[in-house]
This record gives structure tokens, sequence and C-alpha cells, in this order.
């Protein structure tokens, strides 16, 4: 909340904490209102969702995996979202600053689509007798070198202006700045987080191996297919409207599990807050450290969150 506060006052336009109070109640000018309401609190609110929706995305990975590196953006799921949106925008629309309503809605089923890709490519390729930690890691690194080659081949064929949105926006670009892409982004976190809430009992069962949770009478395959799923929609969903965010699935987990401990009752939620807190201090700190100018939210996240992932995988070297 202080967090989201602060927020509402920063921007090229500052507005104190009193004219932010007195605007929201109805009372501030309509410049104030204009900026508050259509640019700053729909992006806000559009970063938190994102931020919940990575980080209990990549909570789902590690848990599912049993692989504490397990990451939407280090795997190349968020890259083949990135790819399935860019595809779309190349082939249906053109014009990557003039998507109408109804492409902001479509967007998201396209970015699921990619994302289902990338998963089964990295899940099928990785198996051999199972799927070890590191194999996993390897071939997702792999799988988002890949689409990332795939994604640069389309940008060159579009025209300057595209290629330049498409770049940034790929860099990790909360672009949808209007109520449209809270609207679109809303209801797949609303179901999703909440359901993986629900289905919390069976991650921690998943953690004592198959056999044993077998044993236990839970249906490993079809949990474990239906958690991926999840995890793959919300990953997707987010790259959608705030392009390829990486490490931000990574971090919020770990630091959840440090805070909470492994009981994914907690953990899930733990996780949904500190993306959405992590999310909105990068935006934050993209939006004001170059004012005019603005340096990608995936940027900042990206500068955070990889030395913590450098120094996990050190450490999974060393055990």
């Amino acid at each position: 909340m202080l967090v989201f506060i602060i927020s509402l006052n920063l921007g090229v336009i500052r507005i104190s904490p009193g004219e932010v109070f007195r605007t929201l109640l109805g009372a501030g000018t309509e410049q104030q209102a204009l900026v508050l309401f259509e640019f700053r609190l729909p992006r806000m609110v559009i970063a938190l969702l994102i931020g919940a929706g990575l980080a209990v995305s990549g909570a789902i990975l590690q848990g599912v995996s049993q692989n504490g590196l397990a990451d939407p953006g280090i795997l190349g799921i968020n890259t083949g979202a990135g790819f399935a949106v860019v595809m779309f925008i190349f082939f249906f629309e053109g014009d990557m600053g003039g998507l109408g309503t109804l492409s902001i809605f479509i967007m998201p089923l396209f970015a699921l689509a990619g994302a289902a890709l990338a998963a089964f490519l990295i899940y099928v390729i990785a198996w051999k007798d199972g799927v070890t930690p590191i194999r996993l890691i390897l071939v997702g690194i792999g799988i988002n070198a890949a689409f990332s080659a795939l994604l640069i081949y389309f940008q060159l064929k579009m025209n300057p202006n595209d290629f330049m949105r498409a770049t940034i926006w790929l860099a990790g670009q909360i672009w949808g700045t209007d109520w449209r892409y809270v609207l679109a982004l809303l209801p797949w976190i609303a179901i999703l987080i909440p359901l993986t809430f629900y289905k919390a009992r069976y991650l921690n069962v998943l953690q004592l191996g198959d056999t044993l949770a077998t044993g236990l009478g839970a249906k490993v395959e079809k949990e474990r297919r239906l958690l991926l799923f999840i995890a793959v929609a919300l990953a997707g969903a987010c790259v959608a409207v705030g392009g390829g965010i990486a490490f931000l699935g990574l971090v919020a987990p770990h630091l959840a599990r440090r805070l909470v401990g492994p009981k994914h009752q907690w953990l899930i939620p733990t996780s949904a807050l500190l993306g959405a807190l992590l999310l909105l201090v990068a935006d934050t700190l993209g939006r004001n450290l170059l004012a005019p100018s603005e340096v990608p939210v995936g940027i900042v996240v990206a500068i955070l969150g990889a030395p913590y992932f450098i120094y996990l995988l050190m450490k999974t070297n060393d055990a």
C-alpha cells in the first residue's frame, strides 16, 4: 500500500499526496484526474496483476518440477507466448500502435497457445527416463533461444516503428495503460490464482515424489498436467499485456519460501503479494529514474533478478 501511494505521486507530473487524495474523491483538477485515472492507476493495477500472476506461475513450476531454478521467463515459456503475440500482430493487425478492443482480449489466447507450445517442447525434449532439474533448465534455455531467433526474424519484417515497439515490449514493457487491458487480464488472474490456492495441497504432495504421492491417493499425472496448464496460462496472459518479464517468477517464490516456509497454502498467496510488490517497485523505478525517458520494467527486474539466478545456479551446481 505504501509503494502504491508513493507511485501515485511520482511521475513527470508530480502530484502531492493531498492532491491525490482530493482527486480520488473527485475534487482534483481535470489534469490531475486525467493523469491518475487514465494513465497511472490502470498501469499500476496491471503491474500488480502481472506481478502476482508471474510469481504464482513460477511457484507452480518450481513445485511441479521440484526445481528451484524453474521460472517461466528462464524456461522459454514467456518467449513462446511473446512469439505468438508478435505473430498475431504481424499477420492480423499490422500495427502495434492501433490494437482494437477485440484484439486486446484475443491476445491472451494467442499468448496461451505460444506458451503451451513452448512448455510442450521443453517437456518432451527434456524427458529421458524422467526430467532432471538441470536438464529442464538447459532445454528451457535452448527453447528460449530458438523462439528469440524466430522473434528477431519476424521483427525484421515489420516496419521500423513496429520493430521498435516490439523490441521494447519484449524487453518487458507494460504497454497497456488503459482500463481495457485491466479487464482483459483480470479474469485470468481472478480465476487461476484462487484455483492454484485450491490445488495447493496437491503441490505439497508432489514434493514427496511420484511413488509416495500415488500411495497417498493423488492422481499424480492428472494434477501435474492441470497445474502446468495453470502456470502456462498465467504466464501467457501476463506476457500478452506486460511483455517478456523474466526472473520475477524465480525470485518471488524464493523470497516467499524464506518468509513462510515450503507449505503451498502459505507460499502461493505470499508469492502473489511479493510478485505484485516487486513489479510495482520496478515499474515505479523504471518510470522515474530517467524521466521523462522510461526504462522498460523487464530490464529493471532483470537487473535485480539476474544476480540472484546466478547465485541459485552456483548453489545448485555445488549440490
